[in-house]
């Protein structure tokens, strides 16, 4: 199978999500690049989960029938949103309660468009999947609401006061 190179401007492999695409932000999706698409791929299938959740792996996001064009614009639905694992058929950013999770961008090109509608989650599109996956690649990212990671020192009131 062909690797794929997943990408993001917002952040680099292993790097922490910004906070605006997390629950902590404006929980809107990144943008990402995709590259070493097969030229015969009829759609692409994005997958985003976090395995480190306390109840099993959490799907945040499950699209298919992406046009195969290389490019996920930020804050877009590229293609059918299926169920997320709160059950709703969008983004849901990264809202770890505790400790620092990693969040995978699983990345499939298939030779085909899946016909499912938008009630079905990762299970039923990886099914629908077998036997059409060209090439498959992941971007992942980290997050943690521990805010000793992003937070900028502030002086105290009296640190500004002159003396």
């Amino acid at each position: 199978m062909k690797e794929l190179t997943v990408m993001s401007p917002a952040f680099r492999n292993n790097e922490f999500i910004p906070p605006e695409y997390t629950c902590d932000g404006a929980n809107v999706s990144p943008p990402l690049h995709i590259e070493g698409i097969p030229k015969e791929t009829q759609s692409l299938v994005l997958i985003m989960e976090d395995p480190d959740a306390p109840h099993g792996t959490f799907d945040h996001w499950v699209v298919w029938n992406i046009p195969p064009f290389g490019l996920i614009k930020e804050d877009s639905v590229p293609g059918v949103e299926g169920l997320n694992s709160a059950g709703k058929p969008s983004y849901m950013g990264p809202c770890p309660p505790s400790g620092v999770h990693r969040y995978f961008f699983k990345v499939y090109a298939l030779d085909t468009k899946l016909d499912l509608g938008q009630t079905f989650g990762k299970k039923r599109v990886l099914e629908a999947m077998v036997g059409h996956v060209l090439a498959m690649g992941e971007l992942v990212g980290r997050y943690t609401r521990e805010k000793s990671h992003y937070d900028v020192y502030m002086p105290k009131e009296d640190e500004l006061k002159d003396s």
